[in-house]
């Protein structure tokens, strides 16, 4: 069975505005076919428990819900069935806010960055940008090199 590297970003964002909420679903979704590669959470304690805890969904009933393999609209309509029928914007931009200004350690950074073959030269400190650099190289790695 495949085992797939998750490339959605947590810098990608869905109708709703939600910063990496794509990527949960995805991640997510795969796990719950046993699919994602067992270097990934499904549902993990992260960007993907902050973009839960920042909608104020309940980390239990997503799980449960995504056990129904919904797609991404489905999921968007879910949540915003969860809040309502609307999502508070204020909140959404905080989230946002706080998923792209998260840093990595030090450590972190120089571990992606040498897996990489880049030099850490102080110019890629984002948590959003290090984590795709070893989503890519990770599927690189798995997929195309073998």
């Amino acid at each position: 069975m495949s085992q797939i590297v998750p490339l959605i970003s947590s810098g990608t964002a869905g109708p709703l505005g939600v910063l990496h909420l794509p990527r949960l679903w995805q991640k997510a979704s795969l796990a719950k076919v046993g699919k994602i590669h067992p270097d990934y959470p499904g549902t993990g304690q992260g960007y993907d428990q902050m973009v839960l805890d920042g909608l104020g969904i309940d980390r239990d009933a997503f799980i449960s819900f995504m056990d129904g393999k919904p797609t991404y609209p489905q999921l968007e309509a879910w949540i915003l069935e969860q809040k309502g029928g609307s999502l508070n914007a204020a909140a959404v931009s905080e989230l946002n806010d706080s998923i792209t200004g998260y840093i990595h350690k030090d450590e972190t950074r120089a571990e992606i960055l040498a897996a990489c073959g880049m030099e850490d030269d102080g110019s890629i400190l984002d948590a959003i940008n290090l984590n795709n650099l070893d989503d890519w190289q990770a599927f690189h790695a798995i997929e195309i090199a073998g």
